[in-house]
């Protein structure tokens, strides 16, 4: 049974290996949260192309630039006065609350923009390769654990 989207990336970000591998490919310059909407597709047999990609990535580009990366900009200046201010330290962990409820919102927004997407068996399913940040090379360590970890993904929708 496929789960929601924000079921789906708690999941498999507590797998072995991803968050890791999101960290990386976060560095590389890649979305986390278009990332795993797209391994969330892959895993319901939904194929990637160029319109749906480009749809995706428009719909998150913005709001990640608006909300999401000046949360993190934020957070991240305080990481070491936090560790010697505790009023500081409570803000800094505030702020990380805001950073995740706006991830949560910006999967919530990509679910709904490809709930009417149907799974075509023989489509293409490599969602990674199609969001691979430019000039990450489709065989980017970041890129490999990726795969290995969407091909748990059925585990993850089955909660094993």
């Amino acid at each position: 049974m496929h789960t929601d989207l924000w079921n789906f990336a708690l999941k498999l970000y507590a797998r072995p290996g991803a968050e890791a591998a999101c960290l990386q490919w976060q560095a590389r310059g890649g979305d986390v949260c278009l990332l795993l909407c797209g391994v969330w597709l892959g895993a319901r047999g939904i194929g990637a192309n160029e319109q749906r990609v480009e749809q995706l990535k428009e719909l998150a580009e913005a709001w990640q630039t608006e909300v999401v990366k000046p949360l993190r900009a934020l957070r991240q200046s305080w990481r070491d006065e936090a560790t010697k201010d505790a009023q500081l330290a409570v803000l800094r962990e505030q702020v990380k609350g805001l950073e995740l409820t706006a991830e949560r919102i910006l999967l919530e927004r990509l679910e709904t923009a490809c709930k009417d997407w149907a799974a075509t068996p023989e489509a293409e399913v490599d969602w990674i390769g199609w969001l691979a940040p430019e000039g990450a090379g489709a065989h980017h360590d970041a890129l490999q654990r990726l795969r290995a970890v969407m091909l748990t993904t059925q585990d993850a929708e089955d909660g094993v």
